[in-house]
């Protein structure tokens, strides 16, 4: 399992959502638990992304035949190893933000967890 680096430590905030495994992160995924956390936590607070969808990801339409190059770009990933921070918040009590980020980690395709800074 390769594991990641750099961004494995909460640097912005107070709290973090990390991934504990290996993966790719569609930009809908990331946008989905976004929007999740931001609902959740209302106007307190601040949330850093500390990830950005920038790999394109092409695909061939539907019965295509063989050959004519490749494909158009279909959507945007970021590739995630385990150990990498997703997400930080801070300016909430812990019990919210751990809410919130359990929340968040139902929109992801990997599995994450709620740690905290040091």
């Amino acid at each position: 399992m390769r594991v990641e680096t750099r961004g494995t430590t909460v640097a912005f905030g107070s709290f973090g959502l990390k991934a504990l495994e290996t993966g790719r992160l569609k930009s809908e995924q990331l946008e989905s638990a976004r929007k999740v956390v931001s609902r959740f936590i209302g106007k307190t607070g601040k949330i850093w992304i500390r990830v950005f969808p920038d790999k394109p990801v092409t695909k061939k339409g539907a019965e295509t035949p063989m050959g004519g190059g490749k494909g158009s770009v279909d959507h945007f990933v970021t590739p995630i190893k385990a150990g990498r921070i997703l997400f930080e918040m801070d300016g909430v009590p812990e019990n919210t933000a751990r809410e919130a980020m359990r929340r968040a980690s139902h929109k992801l395709p990997v599995k994450t967890k709620f740690v905290m800074k040091i």
